[in-house]
Formats: structure tokens, sequence, C-alpha cells
């Protein structure tokens, strides 16, 4: 006789010194010493349903994981419990708010897509799927599992699981709705969140610093706004698991922080690295990880990288103050000028030029000149005073060639802040750790070899009519013999004044203190230069692990 069939003929006959009736749950012991793990299920229902002398139809109570639960289930008093919950919700976040709208508009637990996760027969296995997703995957990213309600959901499934409501004091109609609300909430902030990042960097980042009645514009990138209706749509389909496993960001960068994320323990690194994990969620124009030219400046390294199919152009740079901080922003390099005037910004006449008006040898010493705006005419220094340099009607700039603050050569790209790749006539700037020292343009420390990076095409005399323009030694017979036929002329020889490039080299600009070196690709970790890695950490204080 097999063991399941003696098990039968043993709950035939009349039990002795034993409860009047033996339950399903005292029976699964015995089932698990019978049967294989994955037979249990299948046993119990056969038992209740195949044993005995007569068939019996199953029960609501057999059908569902909630066993005799089932019948407590009142859907007045489930709906009640749900508007409750939505009325007491004061959660500002945008990822609440529209959990938040979207159960108040579906307030009846008939409606088709209400509840989201569970029904009579049980609470849906994905409630389970996503917890576990949850514990597993936010420890990667440095998120914070209180933040995603993984206690709370973690707590109520396991009283479902066990059927410890009367144990525990607990209602089920209370539990339900809470759990159901609080699964749909952490799966549209995880999503969400994964998908277009957990803040809006265009709005904090651009009222940090104050200018005048406004603020500086720090961050110029377009980033996509997250789409709460797209993870409310995923939710209530068959697929969210789905959505779910697609909402990690496609940034190749991130993959490289979390792999190294993974392999520390340093809590100073970690935290660095989650806060930069968090950058690359933002969806906006990013280095492209292909074999595309571009040019990539990282603020923090205080680096630039021209990178080719081939090869990586790397040098070093000088950028913007803290007071005067280089923007973030996405353009594409268009022209370059050789020997360039530099037309000085109206901030820095009023804050360093305006106050040595009337001192003529200043501006001949620095090469200064002033012009009238409204007729074009060039004005004697020691005619114009403090006041009027500061009016705005004068144009004051600085003559090109060697002096110039811009250098020699002057890569342009376009932009609303009139910045600027360029040389500079401070060498010894790039010997310097800390680099911060421009007003918000970017000097570059091999600026001919930049020129040929954007300039692939050029023909060997081009490129030494350029080395003659910049003052560089020529390479080839025909520049050394143009040197010496025009060795009396007065320098700088302007053979080349501008360049177009064609097609744009594409140019970010950007700030990450931790970030996959092109050339070794190894993450290397850098200075929070301007402090942006607190302002992020700021804001995602209940986001990330602290």
């Amino acid at each position: 006789m097999s063991d399941f069939a003696y098990l039968c003929d043993v709950l035939r006959q009349e039990p002795v010194a034993q409860p009047p009736m033996m339950n399903r749950h005292s029976l699964l012991p015995a089932l698990r010493r019978l049967l294989p793990l994955s037979s249990v299920a299948t046993a119990v229902f056969l038992l209740f349903t195949g044993c005995g002398d007569g068939h019996r139809e199953p029960t609501e109570a057999d059908r569902s994981s909630f066993g005799t639960y089932v019948y407590a289930l009142d859907t007045v008093r489930l709906e009640l419990s749900l508007s409750m919950l939505v009325e007491g919700d004061t959660s500002h976040l945008l990822a609440d708010q529209a959990v938040r709208h979207y159960y108040g508009a579906h307030p009846h637990l008939d409606d088709v897509s209400a509840p989201l996760w569970f029904s009579r027969m049980g609470v849906a296995a994905d409630a389970d799927s996503l917890l576990a997703v949850l514990r597993r995957e936010l420890p990667r990213f440095g998120l914070d599992s209180t933040h995603f309600l993984v206690p709370e959901i973690a707590t109520d499934l396991a009283v479902v699981h066990a059927l410890a409501f009367d144990s525990l004091g607990i209602d089920i109609n209370d539990l339900l709705p809470r759990l159901d609300y609080n699964l749909s909430r952490a799966y549209v902030r995880y999503c969400t969140g994964q998908r277009y990042g957990f803040m809006r960097p265009e709005r904090v980042f651009n009222h940090l610093d104050p200018k005048g009645n406004d603020y500086a514009r720090l961050f110029d990138y377009d980033v996509k706004a997250p789409d709460y209706a797209a993870s409310l749509n995923a939710l209530t389909s068959p697929d969210r698991l789905g959505y779910l496993a697609a909402s990690l960001p496609s940034n190749p960068m991130w993959h490289d922080l979390v792999h190294q994320l993974d392999s520390t323990s340093d809590a100073v690194h970690r935290r660095t690295l989650a806060v930069n994990i968090e950058r690359c969620r933002w969806q906006m124009a990013t280095p492209a990880a292909d074999d595309s030219r571009r040019i990539v400046v990282n603020i923090p390294s205080q680096q630039l990288w021209a990178i080719a199919p081939d090869t990586v152009l790397n040098m070093r740079i000088c950028c913007g103050t803290t007071l005067t901080k280089t923007p973030l922003l996405h353009s594409a390099v268009n022209v370059i000028h050789v020997n360039p005037d530099w037309i000085i910004p109206q901030s820095i006449v009023r804050g360093e030029i305006a106050r040595h008006g009337g001192d003529s040898a200043y501006f001949a010493r620095h090469r200064y000149y002033i012009v009238n705006r409204a007729t074009g005419d060039t004005l004697r220094a020691s005619g114009v005073s403090a006041s009027q340099l500061e009016s705005g009607r004068l144009r004051v700039g600085q003559q090109g060639g060697p002096g110039n603050s811009l250098g020699r050569i002057v890569f342009r790209f376009p932009n609303d802040f009139a910045v600027y790749l360029h040389d500079t006539n401070n060498r010894s700037a790039f010997q310097r750790e800390r680099r911060t020292l421009s007003h918000g343009c970017i000097r570059v420390e091999k600026p001919f070899d930049l020129a040929l990076f954007v300039l692939p095409e050029l023909d060997e005399w081009t490129a030494d009519r350029l080395r003659i323009s910049m003052d560089l030694k020529p390479e080839t017979d025909r520049g050394r013999d143009y040197l010496a036929e025009h060795a009396s002329e007065r320098r700088p020889h302007r053979l080349i004044n501008a360049q177009k490039v064609e097609p744009r080299v594409p140019v970010y600009l950007i700030y990450y203190t931790a970030y996959p070196n092109p050339i070794t690709k190894e993450v290397e970790l850098w200075p929070d230069l301007y402090g942006y890695d607190r302002v992020i950490a700021n804001e995602l204080t209940d986001v990330l692990t602290q």
C-alpha cells in the first residue's frame, strides 16, 4: 500500500486520543515526511476531496490562501480602510501623489483594476516577487529600504502567509488595503526613481547661487520629467514585474558605478558612488558609449578627454571658481578662432575693471580697449570714468595675440553663458592641484592638440599655418621657409584667423565625482569641488542609505 493510500485509510478510521477533527494544518508535518515538498499542496487538496466515503466539492476556504479568513473579508470594511489610507496620506512625494490620485479615482474594490495586489483567493504572487526584488536590489544601489516601505510590506506579508490575524489581533480588512497601498507606492517610487532619478536636478541646481534678483543658471541640460502615468499603467498590467525590471538606467556608466559599489565597503566611498549613480538616472544628453567623436569635460576631475574611435586625448583644465562656477551643459564645437580678441563680460568689467577708470597705464598694460556700443568709436582710456564703465554703454575688449587671457586659440560652441574652451597665457596654472580659477570658461592644457582633434582632416600645410599663427614651431619645410622669409614682420603671423569645424564635435560639461576614466576604464573618485554631492545627498536624505 502507498504512503498516500495508507494515510487516507488512517483518516477513515475513528481517531483515538485525538481531537474530534484533524485540520489541514496538523496534517502538514505528516505530509512533509511522507511526500516530496512539491507534492504537499496536491496531497492536501486530494486528502480533503478524494478521501472519505463521499465526494465533497472544495469550498472557497479550500481554494483561497486566506483559508477560513476568506469568510471574514468584508467589502464595505475593506473600502473604508482603503479610503481612510488615501485620505490620511499627506506625503509630498510626487510618486505617492500619483498613487493617491489613482486610488482616490478607484475607491470601490469591485472596480476592474482595484485592488491591485489581492483578491479573495489571496495575495498576488508578484507581491512576494516585488519584495524580493527590493530586498535584493536596494542595497546594491545604496538605497534605503525604509523609503520603499520594505519593513511594512514584509511584516504584512508575513502575517498573511502565517494566517496570524487572530493571534496578533489584526483585522484582515485593515491589513489587506494597507498592504495593497504600500505595495503600489513602493512600486511607483522604485520604477519612476530608477527611470528618471529621485530628484529634479534642474530645479535644485538652478536655485543654489543667488545672482541679483534671481539665481545663476548652473545646470543647462534638458532632463526628461518623470512619467508617473506610465508607472501606474504598468502597475495595473499583467507584466508589471517586466516593467519593474526594465526600469534600471541604460546609461553604461551606471553599470560601472553599481559594480564598484558592489565591491566597496567604505561608507564614504559608498555614499559618493550612490550620489553619482543618481546622476546616471537623469534622462538627458550623455557622452555616447560608441565610437563617435566627442569632448568630455569633467569638472571634479579637472580633466578633458577628447575621445575618437582609435584614440583618447587627455589634458588638464582650469574651470570656474566656486563663485563663478562653470555651468553644466551639452553643445557642439562649431568654430575655432586663432589669436582672438577677448570681449570682456560686463560682470567682469563691473567687478574688476571699472575701478581702474581713467587709468590709461592700466589699460595699456593689459592691452584693453574701450568701444562705444552705440557708435562703434574707440575711446581714450584716460577720458573714461568708472561710472561710465559700469553703465553698460561701453564695451571693453582685449587685443588678441601674446598676453591675451584667452591665449592663442578659442573653441566656441553655442550656449547661453558665453563660455568656451580656450588657451591661456598663464601656463603655470595647470601645475596646481586645484584649478578652479576662471570666470566660468574652461582653459585647456593642450590647445593645439585639441585643434587637431576637432579638425582631423587638416593637411600638413594648414596645420603648419595654424602652428605659425600660434607662435609654435612649424614642422614642414614650407612652414620653416615662410618664417625665414617673414622674420622681420610683426607677430603674431595671422595665417589663420578662424576655422569652421565640420562636422561639429559634441562637447559635454559634466560633474561626476566618481567617473570611469575613458583611458583606463577604472572608476576614479574626485573631490566635490562645487559641493554638488552634498546638495544631492541632502535632496535624497530619505532615499539613500545612511
